[in-house]
């Protein structure tokens, strides 16, 4: 039966912007961006190893990314290993990188004046000493990792990257437990040959929201700011929230090859400056000056933190 008339919409249809309709990226589009930053990280790497292989520059070349999991990952990887937990941005986002525990051991020998050998048969666990360069390492390694994401991504100056920070670090890849057993995970390996007797490997995973977040990806929406609140920051319930105060008497730098040989007995001068700063957390609130009071350490306040933001 035909129609007598045609019909006629009571209004337009919704057009909908093109960022509610964008998917996110497939897990194989994922793993090429990843493939991508880890031959820029390659490139960037190999220059800054130099100064901690004695100044040649080792190359470094990366594999072709893979989706794997948890209990993969720990089989690939060995008893003993520099493994670091990173966050991006945030803990909700984090990322794995490993070293062998070989070649780490081998420029903590070198930094010390050696040849760049490891012991025979491997330690247990690491010394003090290749802690302390572990968490050098992760510093340079997160600067470079930045660095080669925002040149894949196409960030300029002006666009912010998200923070890359170590979070926790263990010579055991099972006691770290760094992702759930089930959560898929994109894996990048990348090979550094230094000139010794065999390559070794750095070993770069993480969750695929994590890889999703450090290309621009998953972002999440502003928020609505907070109301302003007009109470008395000195009432309840602010004002009965117990907060630690700390008293810095003592602020030394100790020279790397002290450290590393640190033991019971060992003496370290340290000159008490009288005057001394009082914190809260990492901000300084007051100086003040050490003295006695009723047979007891003291601090008289000399300078309060109204001073300390008209006088910094």
């Amino acid at each position: 039966m035909k129609p007598q008339r045609e019909f006629i919409a009571e209004r337009p249809l919704a057009e909908h912007c093109p960022e509610l309709l964008k998917r996110g990226p497939a897990p194989e589009d994922l793993l090429h961006l990843l493939e991508k930053m880890g031959q820029r990280f390659a490139r960037r790497l190999s220059g800054a190893f130099a100064p901690l292989m004695g100044g040649e520059a080792p190359f470094v070349s990366c594999t072709s990314p893979r989706e794997t999991k948890l209990a993969s990952l720990n089989s690939s990887i060995a008893a003993l290993a520099a493994n670091s937990l990173l966050a991006v941005g945030g803990p909700q986002t984090p990322m794995l990188v490993s070293i062998e525990a070989e070649p780490v051991l081998r420029i903590v020998d070198r930094a010390f004046g050696g040849k760049g050998e490891a012991p025979a048969p491997l330690p247990k666990q690491f010394p003090p000493a290749a802690d302390l360069m572990i968490a050098r390492l992760e510093v340079l390694l997160a600067e470079h990792l930045m660095a080669a994401v925002a040149a894949t991504a196409g960030r300029g100056g002006d666009v912010e990257m998200p923070e890359i920070a170590a979070m926790r670090r263990s010579g055991s890849l099972i006691d770290l437990s760094p992702f759930d057993d089930n959560l898929p995970l994109a894996m990048l390996s990348l090979e550094v040959d230094d000139g010794g007797v065999l390559p070794w490997l750095m070993t770069v995973a993480m969750p695929f929201a994590t890889l999703g977040r450090i290309f621009g990806y998953a972002e999440k929406p502003a928020r609505r700011a907070a109301p302003y609140y007009r109470g008395d920051p000195m009432a309840a319930p602010f004002g009965d929230v117990p907060v630690t105060l700390s008293a810095v008497l003592v602020d030394m730098r100790v020279p790397f090859p002290a450290i590393a040989t640190l033991a019971p007995g060992v003496i370290l001068p340290v000159s008490v400056s009288r005057q001394i700063p009082l914190r809260v957390g990492e901000s300084t609130i007051a100086h003040g000056t050490v003295g006695t009071m009723d047979d007891r350490v003291a601090v008289k306040i000399d300078k309060a933190f109204t001073d300390e933001r008209n006088n910094p």
